[in-house]
């Protein structure tokens, strides 16, 4: 029987081939008599299982040598606390890009450790783009610059990278498009990302950051949150989420299968141009975010009548396309097409979407 197509923003649907491979060795991991989900952390086998994922992981996005990974828990959202507790280093202010739903959060959060100080964007929707550089202001001393580069809710994604001041590292929540296109790690300070869109399950963040910037901690930062202890463990200070990190790591092999990110990259393309493509053919639907912004990961849209959202959403489900629901923040519709999302997938959202206009357009 053939699964349906699950447009989930996250948690997300998974490679079926990383998810039967999981269930094969759930109860017997490569003979160890263990399923994963009950090895120590500090056993060999798990040793093997973290660090294949992390050398995977430096190799599909090619990291330099001066960066360290680490696996943590918490989210994005926890992150949002994290990043200042361990970058202020003393700093009054950093500078932030508010680009949606969840730059804003970021900016709200900030607060409570400093007083950020809003570079570009705005702090209340509608997003539907990204700021022009030109309209960048950036403060005097800022301890870092924290950008969302796609933004789940709004489906808003930034292709080009903003020129932060000199010698202010840039922090970045990828969240949702980690691993879906090539990025050059190095003009980065920082970058931070959950899981459960493109990675694996829920419970896992990774983070990926500048060896010069692991003595910024404040004092008053958590041990188990500061990334010079947790690098410094390994990512072993605290137990880490094991099971979800092994399921990480068959993802890293399975993108790897695939071709590594360029082909991924290539994918994604594909697949986003054929759904824009068709929203923009019909007024039955749209789409607000402009043309240059618009995320490859989550596409959100609307029907112009609203009041057959419920018989979209009942006949989708019942075509075998699932969690189409936009956002309660701000309704309509949104197809999460993330790497593991076929371009048979994104086919069949197509037909199905052509079909529904047909009978009540």
């Amino acid at each position: 029987m053939a699964r349906p197509y699950n447009f989930s923003a996250g948690p997300a649907t998974l490679p079926e081939e990383v998810l039967r491979q999981a269930a094969e060795e759930m109860l017997d991991w490569h003979g160890s008599g263990m399923s994963v989900m009950e090895m120590s952390h500090r056993g060999k086998e798990f040793t093997q299982i973290i660090q294949q994922a992390e050398a995977d992981l430096r190799e599909l996005l090619a990291v330099p040598a001066n960066y360290k990974i680490l696996f943590m828990q918490g989210g994005a959202i926890a992150e949002n606390a994290i990043v200042p507790l361990n970058l202020l280093g003393g700093r009054a202010t950093a500078d932030y890009v508010v680009t949606g739903s969840w730059s804003a959060k970021s900016f709200k959060e900030a607060k409570k450790y400093c007083a950020p100080h809003l570079a570009a964007g705005s702090l209340s929707g509608p997003w539907h783009a990204v700021p022009p550089a030109p309209s960048f202001r950036y403060s005097a001393d800022p301890a870092y610059l924290f950008l969302c580069s796609n933004e789940t809710i709004d489906g808003v994604e930034m292709f080009d990278l903003p020129e932060a001041p000199a010698g202010v590292p840039i922090v970045a929540d990828m969240s949702s498009n980690i691993l879906s296109r090539p990025v050059e790690v190095s003009r980065y300070g920082l970058i931070f990302g959950g899981a459960q869109k493109n990675i694996g399950p829920a419970g896992l963040t990774l983070v990926i950051v500048r060896d010069d910037l692991l003595d910024r901690a404040s004092p008053l930062c958590p041990s188990a949150f500061e990334y010079k202890t947790v690098a410094a463990n390994g990512s072993m200070y605290n137990t880490p989420p094991t099971y979800a990190i092994y399921i990480a790591g068959l993802v890293f092999q399975w993108l790897k299968r695939q071709g590594g990110l360029a082909e991924i990259e290539r994918r994604n393309i594909a697949k986003a141009e054929l759904l824009y493509g068709y929203l923009d053919s019909t007024d039955f639907y749209l789409t607000k975010v402009e043309k240059p912004f618009r995320s490859r990961m989550n596409v959100p849209f609307f029907l112009r009548d609203e009041s057959l959202n419920e018989a979209f959403l009942e006949g989708a489900k019942a075509a075998g396309l699932l969690q189409l629901k936009g956002h309660k923040s701000v309704g309509g519709m949104r197809a999460s097409i993330y790497n593991a999302m076929p371009l048979k997938g994104v086919q069949a959202l197509v037909a199905f979407m052509k079909e529904f206009e047909r009978r009540h357009g």
